[in-house]
């Protein structure tokens, strides 16, 4: 490291070698003046983010509810996101988080119990553009065995772990569902839905979005007035309808149960157990039908037609397609 001295002031007439000549002038090694200027910015920057850091202040909110297993619990709420997860722990824990340190000051949260149930609801206490501006997320422990019922203006919905029938809506967002033993209601107005190992019948749509469904052991009702549908190893009925996007389905080993897979705008591909018995009519507007499993066709044939019966027969199988081709193929 450059040493420092302190600079000598020279008298009138003298140099530092004792010579006659101009007033010496102090002079500060550049390296110096560097050092300090940059430790000056260093303590400004870290000042700004600490004020940057309280401005941005958390809010958050703990709240526990009496729930016994076997009972319900609701949260009906104007705007936030949701992640309810079943515990083997009675009671219901809360925990309301949002970026806005005042949250309390916008939204009227009310927390009721009683006999076998639980609820949470969330107003705005008046109107105004706030709830675009930040986000409000409730995370949520219950019992596994409950039964689940969420409204929410915008936000996603997320739930893991649960046993019991859930009623899930978002009025803009993600339905994520997992590990549910029990039926299932979801509808969002703009998002994706995903569900992984449901056991029970589950009935979704989404105005605006995929979907995908893996390992549904029951029946499966998909709509989606905008994209893909993806499902993978269903046991019952499957009803998927879209209006712009493709269908790829794979049938468990052994469902008999038919289904009608329709898309306006798509391809349709299917999987099914070539000891199925089941009565099929494929059809497409803009495509071909072709299958590897047999069938034993009535009519006449035709490239975007396939009409006849797979084994000895049995329930309906329906597909179209008014812009792709059909192809079914064996497990």
């Amino acid at each position: 490291m450059q040493s420092f001295r302190t600079p000598e002031i020279y008298g009138r007439g003298q140099t530092a070698g004792g010579s006659s000549g101009k007033v010496g002038i102090l002079q500060f090694p550049a390296s110096r003046l560097a050092y300090t200027a940059c430790h000056v910015l260093v303590l400004t920057v870290l000042a700004m983010l600490v004020m940057a850091s309280v401005a941005r202040a958390d809010s958050r909110v703990e709240k526990n509810l009496e729930l016994a297993p076997g009972g319900r619990f609701t949260l009906e709420s104007e705007v936030g996101s949701v992640t309810i997860t079943g515990t083997t722990r009675p009671g219901a824990h809360i925990v309301v988080t949002s970026p806005k340190d005042d949250l309390e000051s916008e939204l009227e949260i009310t927390y009721t119990a009683g006999n076998g149930w639980a609820s949470v609801t969330a107003r705005r206490k008046h109107e105004s553009e706030w709830e675009h501006r930040i986000s409000v997320h409730f995370e949520v422990e219950v019992p596994a065995e409950t039964r689940t019922e969420v409204h929410t203006g915008g936000g996603s919905i997320t739930i893991s772990g649960l046993h019991g029938d859930s009623d899930l809506k978002t009025s803009g967002g993600s339905i994520e569902v997992s590990g549910l033993t029990g039926n299932l209601q979801g509808h969002t107005s703009g998002g994706s839905i995903h569900l992984t190992e449901v056991t029970g019948d589950a009935h979704v749509a989404t105005s605006g979005g995929t979907i995908s469904a893996q390992s549904v052991d029951g029946n499966l009702t998909a709509h989606t007035s905008g994209g893909g549908i993806h499902i993978e190893r269903v046991s019952g009925y499957v009803e998927a309808t879209t209006s712009g996007g493709s269908i790829h389905a794979v049938y468990s080993p052994g469902n008999r149960h038919g289904g009608v897979l329709e898309t306006s705008g798509g391809s349709i591909e299917l999987a099914i157990d070539s000891s199925a018995n089941l009565n099929l009519d494929a059809s497409t507007s803009g495509g071909s039908v072709s299958s590897d499993v047999p069938v034993r066709t009535e009519g006449t044939l035709s490239h975007s037609h396939l009409q006849g019966a797979i084994g000895s027969g049995g329930d309906e199988l329906r597909l179209h397609t008014s812009g792709g081709s059909i192809h079914i193929r064996a497990l």
